[in-house]
């Protein structure tokens, strides 16, 4: 017998959230280790705010959509304020009621500096790291680093001479709506005499020979080579020594005083960069170029070939930053900005591989 297709609705229903949400979801064991990680935070989030006046969203709540927003790859804060006005997953996630309004996506451009001058994110990759550090997770010996180029927020039309004047205003200013015509075909460019007018703090690079420059930033990975973990992370200009600048600043932060190893590709094998591996009791594996700054005495160990196909690995990481996390070209204006993203990317990288590695 059919049924008639009658559309209509009950007055109440009784139901949570947590009972429409599959036992075996893949974000129950993110959920746990995110709600364990920002209550350890309790402390830090307590001083970012006063003691009087209105009270805020919870920063936890923040966090976790921003989480969602990085590993469902939504591009914009407006589209991730519409799925949890519907999404009864990312309710459950966040901890807001089926019937709790949402807040406005201006929230997260008010909220944002806060975040980042607390340093939110790099506390929260610490305590993701710390957790897999628990679980044995970690190699404490064998690292790798290596550095991406992520594309800024700015196109190459706003990468004008330092010393230009602006146009007056005319039928193609910004001022009437329209992008300056702008015809640099011929013209040198670089670094010293130009500068973006939209992020002055982008620098025009290019990942190699004969491919194309663009005003972009560098992030930094520090990995662990026995599950492939970031256990460091950050974003500087894209300069021709930043990378080999910011692997130290990073070997620096490791934790005890015992012999490591680093892998790296061509551009970390220097002699000003091997010096300082050696000083911090470090041994660079590094590749090696034709005039290389290191000798069989380090290649000549099996850990070196180890390294070497281990260090490989990282490229999953910036694979997985620049597709699903959505980074290839960031939105956000400024280094502090792009760092703080990075950064909190490359910790939802870390809940993911942890989760998998506990299914496996």
């Amino acid at each position: 017998m059919r049924r008639p297709d009658h559309q209509q609705q009950k007055l109440f229903f009784y139901f949570s959230a947590e009972s429409r949400v599959p036992k075996n979801h893949p974000l129950r064991p993110l959920k746990k280790m995110v709600d364990e990680a920002l209550k350890s935070m309790d402390e830090q989030f307590r001083k970012m705010y006063s003691t009087i006046g209105r009270p805020s969203i919870p920063p936890e709540r923040l966090l976790k959509a921003l989480l969602l927003q990085i590993l469902y790859s939504i591009r914009s804060e407006r589209a991730l304020i519409e799925h949890l006005d519907y999404n009864i997953l990312f309710r459950w996630f966040i901890g807001l009621g089926l019937d709790d309004p949402v807040w406005n996506h201006s929230t997260f451009s008010k909220n944002r500096d806060r975040l980042i001058d607390s340093d939110i994110a790099l506390t929260f990759l610490d305590k993701i790291v710390r957790k897999a550090d628990e679980e044995g997770l970690l190699s404490k010996d064998h690292f790798s680093v290596d550095g991406t180029l992520i594309e800024a927020w700015a196109s190459l039309k706003s990468f004008r001479p330092k010393d230009e004047q602006p146009p007056p205003p005319g039928p193609s200013s910004p001022e009437n709506g329209r992008n300056p015509e702008v015809d640099f075909h011929g013209e040198k460019r670089s670094n010293e005499t130009h500068a973006s007018t939209t992020d002055p703090e982008a620098r025009l690079a290019k990942k190699g020979k004969g491919k194309e420059a663009k005003l972009s930033f560098t992030g930094h990975v520090l990995m662990e080579n026995r599950n492939g973990l970031v256990v460091d992370a950050c974003t500087t200009q894209a300069t021709g020594t930043c990378e080999r600048e910011a692997a130290v600043e990073m070997l620096c932060e490791i934790e005890g005083e015992h012999r490591v190893t680093l892998g790296a590709d061509k551009a970390y094998d220097s002699k000003a960069f091997v010096k300082e591996c050696r000083k911090m009791k470090v041994t660079p594996h590094v590749a090696q170029k034709s005039n290389s700054a290191i000798d069989g005495r380090t290649t000549g160990h099996q850990g070196y070939a180890l390294s070497q196909r281990k260090r490989k690995r990282i490229e999953e990481v910036f694979g997985w930053l620049k597709t699903i996390a959505c980074l290839r070209k960031v939105r956000y204006l400024g280094v502090r900005k792009v760092e703080w993203i990075f950064t909190f990317a490359a910790a939802a990288y870390n809940l993911v591989r942890m989760r998998n590695l506990a299914m496996a």
